[in-house]
């Protein structure tokens, strides 16, 4: 199994909102081949700062979806003017070794 993780924090005061619109997305990455699930956190001390991560069945798997349409569609509920703060965002790949 093929995991994503993508961190990255918002400005000051954008957390909440971005929390909305992930709570309300379009669920579109549900129906891509490959796809196992995704979860969103944040930390409990800084509510800009999220952790999303992705379950896929292999790295191919995410890399069609990252470089779909229907991957840039799902970002289009994103606060507009949405800003992070710079040098925070990450990705981070990783493989399942076991449970």
């Amino acid at each position: 199994m093929f995991i994503a993780l993508s961190q990255f924090t918002v400005m000051p005061g954008m957390g909440d909102e971005v929390l909305n619109a992930f709570l309300s997305r379009p669920h579109l990455v549900d129906n891509a081949p490959g796809y196992k699930k995704m979860e969103v956190l944040r930390p409990q001390n800084n509510s800009d700062e999220f952790w999303l991560m992705t379950w896929w069945v292999d790295e191919r798997s995410y890399s069609d979806w990252h470089h779909s349409h229907a991957y840039r569609e799902s970002h289009n509920l994103m606060p507009k003017g949405l800003k992070l703060v710079p040098g925070t965002s990450k990705v981070t790949f990783l493989e399942k070794v076991c449970e």
